[in-house]
């Protein structure tokens, strides 16, 4: 066992938030670690920390060992890579680095980590534009690799297939859970059901002491009252009276001692919070929005082809109404060139006269930046703010946030912003190209609920086997030129 790396009182701040407040962190070599958490919790800068990637503000990191580093797609640095059988594996043609797809630099990333011999890996979204082949393909390669991995992932299932730790970073701070992401998820369902436990346990107790309280306040009350209607007795009943009234001050200071014992016994109960609400979101669509036509979108022997490369040959589809419809493939087999041509409405296709089509392509969307975030939202949106709300809570946004102007948001919270208000638009029919790339965890997992609620048509793209799972009732995969229903 070797100790690889060795941070103590690692803390940053930027823009006056504290992001990173950790006391003492170790990494061995045996360690297969999926470091998790929300968009802007600081899970990139943690890497590039301990990798010498980034000036280090305050603290200390020891490293023991040699790294490989596999950035976001937007770092690429093209280096030579020795092992051209492993690039051939992911295909990787070294002549062509200048022209590579996002999916191509991608592979091009993990083939120069990999061919490396270094003690340790570490990678930041490392399946992001690989197609299933590719993430399968480097599932295989880090199962049967000897150092150790620190990987930044939003697909659970590659989390699942290769690492048995998880560290998650939440304000600031690092708790590690044993297992792959399912067994954490399990792990935090069950921290969830206690925390509600607990809540409940204290608001039972607190709501007795509080009604104890009150009854001993009353009964001192009654007391107080008869003791003021004894002193109008007659002068003769005196000595009498003076008797009683010792009893009932006696009875009286014994109930107000009880009332702030047990007020003392409420704070020594402490601030227990209840665990976070899951807000329910119910989506609708407008009657004037209705599709009647079963299959809304349909394809006849449609051809397509750049230069040589031929992408269909007279393919035939028809995508059902209301269903959650996947469309796979390995990269460069027309996804997207699909979703393009519908909306072109290229010869062949057909679209139901009604028919109002949202699409959602990374870094396509435009806006001001100067707008308010709830601005944004409202604009030719027939939801209540209080449902936009539900909405952009479930993606993550806190109260906080909803008061920020689009400026202040990073990548991924513009990314969520942008499916949100798609999902929340005058549309009955989705086109959604790789949704889930680049969103935290939870924002995946969110997307994956919104989806399955989603009141009309979604078509989507995606190499997230988890999301497939989850959300699609229909697949279709290009292959050999044309459009096949797999399920």
């Amino acid at each position: 066992m070797m100790l690889l790396i060795k941070a103590k009182d690692i803390h940053v701040e930027y823009m006056g938030r504290e992001i990173l407040e950790i006391d003492d962190l170790e990494l061995y070599d045996y360690d297969r670690i999926g470091l998790v958490g929300a968009n802007g919790a600081g899970k990139s800068t943690l890497l590039k920390l301990l990798l010498g990637e980034a000036p280090l503000p305050h603290g200390k990191i020891i490293r023991e060992g040699h790294f490989s580093y596999i950035p976001q797609m937007d770092d690429v640095v093209v280096q030579e890579v020795k092992d051209y059988t492993l690039m051939g594996k992911l295909g990787v043609d070294a002549l062509k680095v200048e022209h590579m797809s996002g999916g191509e630099e991608s592979r091009l990333k993990i083939a120069q980590a990999l061919s490396g011999g270094v003690h340790g890996i570490f990678a930041d979204e490392p399946t992001s534009h690989l197609d299933r082949d590719g993430i399968d393909f480097l599932i295989n390669q880090l199962k049967y690799y000897s150092g150790a991995l620190l990987l930044i992932s939003h697909d659970r299932y590659f989390l699942d297939q290769v690492v048995d730790k998880v560290w998650e970073l939440k304000d600031g701070k690092i708790t590690e859970y044993w297992g792959g992401y399912s067994e954490y998820l399990a792990q935090k369902e069950e921290e969830r059901q206690s925390e509600a436990a607990q809540y409940k346990q204290f608001i039972a107790e607190r709501d007795r002491l509080e009604k104890a309280i009150t009854e001993k306040q009353n009964q001192a009350r009654k007391m107080d009252q008869k003791a003021k209607g004894t002193s109008r007795k007659s002068s003769s009943e005196s000595g009498g009276r003076l008797g009683h009234q010792k009893t009932v001050g006696s009875k009286q200071k014994k109930l107000h001692n009880a009332a702030k014992n047990m007020e003392r016994r409420i704070e020594s109960l402490g601030d227990v919070k209840p665990p976070e609400a899951t807000r329910a979101v119910h989506f609708r669509l407008s009657q004037a929005l209705e599709l009647h036509n079963p299959f809304p979108i349909t394809g006849k022997e449609i051809s397509k082809q750049f230069g040589d490369k031929v992408i269909f040959e007279k393919a035939s589809f028809q995508f059902p109404l209301g269903a959650k419809i996947a469309l796979t493939g390995a990269n460069g087999t027309g996804k997207t060139t699909l979703f393009k041509m519908i909306l072109d409405r290229e010869d062949g296709i057909s679209l139901s006269p009604k028919a109002e089509i949202g699409y959602f392509a990374q870094n396509g969307y435009k806006f001001n930046r100067n707008q308010g975030i709830m601005e944004f939202m409202l604009e030719n949106c027939d939801y209540q703010v209080s449902e936009i709300r539900a909405v952009l809570a479930s993606m993550g946004f806190s109260q906080n946030d909803v008061r920020k102007e689009l400026s202040m948001l990073s990548g991924g919270e513009i990314i969520k912003l942008q499916l949100a208000k798609m999902l929340l638009g005058r549309y009955n029919i989705l086109l959604m190209d790789e949704p889930s790339n680049f969103l935290d965890l939870p924002a995946v997992e969110a997307l994956e609920s919104l989806m399955k609620n989603y009141a009309g048509t979604i078509i989507f793209i995606s190499h997230d086997f988890r999301l497939l799972e989850n959300v699609a009732d229909v697949v279709y995969e290009i292959e050999d030129e044309k459009i096949v229903r797999k399920s």
